[in-house]
């Protein structure tokens, strides 16, 4: 499992990035801390979650999208692949 840091949080925010998502965050009264807006590459998560359920709910995505090895470096691609073996 990944540890609930604020650095994690960061390398998912910039993997996503450099996968072309935009990641957000607004308040909202959504079930999951993060949600896609309609086949967007626009990720909202909710800010008022906490530190351990916004990485919860972008690593979930992340295991939801398909992505090749050759948009991400790697490093990234390592991280990537760590993310998917993550068991809740």
């Amino acid at each position: 499992m990944v540890s609930i840091t604020q650095y994690n949080l960061d390398k998912i925010e910039n993997l996503l990035e450099e996968l072309g998502y935009k990641v957000r965050y607004e308040k909202g009264n959504f079930k999951t801390g993060a949600c896609v807006i309609q086949n967007s590459k626009v990720i909202v998560v909710n800010k008022f979650s906490n530190l351990e359920i916004k990485i919860n709910s972008l690593v979930q995505l992340i295991r939801d999208f398909e992505f090749l090895k050759e948009n991400l470096d790697e490093k990234q691609w390592a991280f990537y692949k760590s993310l998917l073996k993550t068991n809740d």
